[in-house]
């Protein structure tokens, strides 16, 4: 079901009774999504296909303006005038490493949608964020996600999910073009494109840093503390999107 924008209503924070929550911010892996998913399947998936997915589809404007970035990088760090092989390589390169270049996450996010489009996988959600989005919107709560991954990839997976095509949940996409997860800046250029006060703004996250960054800049946290997760001590917790309290 598609909720319609509804007035939103004056929600009370449990720490600051003068502030109401009117956007949810929550970031994806180990806080929407099992992280597992990201490396042992999304990831993978990258690195087999990468390689004839760059050669075959390498003069496509849009592979070719990732080529010419990875080229562009390899020149400033390394003083290196790399060809067509040798980007495939430093591109697999940064898979393995988890780097944040934008090149590589669009092309992620290219060979993903195969992937999706094909049913090879489905975009992993856990069972308490449905409904708990659900009930934020019919609230009159505004939904975002920020994520390393490219908003291709982050539209792909809830477009896609093993719960059918979440999109209608959510207003906005965030990647790391508005800058990185654990500098406060990233989350200013935020809250300046929502138009919204800081402290009416909720980011969840499992990554004590980035809700340090968040945090700085204003806006209210809650740490998801899901398996495989340690507890910070400078936020709320949330065993899941149910435990999420304001």
């Amino acid at each position: 079901m598609c909720y319609r924008h509804s007035n939103i209503p004056l929600l009370q924070y449990s720490n600051t009774p003068l502030s109401m929550i009117r956007y949810i911010l929550t970031d994806i892996e180990g806080t929407t999504t099992d992280i597992a998913f990201v490396h042992k399947i999304l990831f993978p998936y990258a690195y087999q296909k990468l390689p004839d997915f760059v050669r075959s589809r390498a003069t496509e404007l849009a592979v070719a303006e990732c080529i010419l970035k990875t080229q562009e990088t390899l020149l400033e760090e390394k003083d290196e005038d790399a060809n067509l092989e040798r980007v495939i390589e430093i591109l697999l390169t940064w898979i393995k490493e988890d780097r944040k270049h934008l090149a590589l996450k669009r092309l992620q996010g290219m060979i993903w949608r195969e992937g999706y489009e094909t049913g090879a996988f489905r975009g992993h959600v856990y069972p308490d964020v449905v409904p708990q989005l659900e009930h934020w919107r019919m609230q009159g709560i505004r939904i975002g996600i920020y994520s390393s991954g490219s908003v291709e990839a982050q539209k792909l997976l809830f477009s896609c999910s093993e719960y059918g095509d979440l999109t209608y949940l959510i207003n906005h996409y965030f990647d790391t073009n508005v800058g990185h997860k654990r500098e406060i800046y990233s989350y200013q250029n935020i809250i300046n494109i929502l138009k919204t006060a800081s402290d009416q703004i909720l980011f969840l996250s499992d990554v004590e840093a980035e809700l340090d960054a968040a945090k700085a800049a204003g806006m209210r946290t809650v740490q998801l503390v899901r398996e495989g997760t340690e507890a910070g001590v400078n936020h709320v917790t949330a065993s899941d999107f149910s435990g999420v309290k304001f």
